[in-house]
């Protein structure tokens, strides 16, 4: 079995803890070990301030109001998608290990990179911007799903 879901989500700092809490929920529910999904869900949290920060500086209208979350959990690996209409990374993978820690801007990158096993910067089909990350997932002896 695997479990995903898909939200749109207005480019509002009070969706930010909405995509963070569904995704805790699902972890707890499917039986990932509470470590592996705080990783997660810190990484979720700063990809989704990113897109409601920066999603829509390119458009207008209803595309640049909004931006999305995908989040699959298949087997051992979990995969999240942020997708915006902002101007994204020009194609390439921004300088995140080059910011300071103290810097003003810019470690939320960082601490994704820092969080997940595996992250891809890039643009959506439609020019927008795309984090992606995944996670090897460990499960918690009790887990009361096994998706394989």
């Amino acid at each position: 079995m695997s479990i995903w879901w898909s939200l749109h989500l207005r480019r509002e700092a009070a969706s930010v803890p909405l995509a963070r809490r569904l995704l805790l929920g699902t972890m707890e529910t499917a039986g990932v070990d509470p470590d592996v999904s705080y990783d997660l869900s810190v990484a979720l949290t700063e990809a989704c301030a990113n897109a409601v920060e920066h999603g829509g500086a390119t458009g207008s209208g209803p595309a640049s109001e909004a931006y999305r979350v995908t989040a699959y959990l298949d087997g051992e690996t979990c995969r999240i998608e942020v997708a915006d209409a902002g101007p994204g990374f020009a194609g390439v993978a921004p300088p995140a290990a080059a910011v300071a820690m103290d810097a003003e801007s810019g470690r939320g990158l960082r601490l994704i990179e820092e969080l997940a096993d595996h992250v891809h910067f890039g643009r959506t089909g439609r020019g927008g911007a795309l984090v992606s990350f995944d996670k090897i997932v460990k499960w918690r002896a009790d887990a009361p799903l096994a998706l394989t």
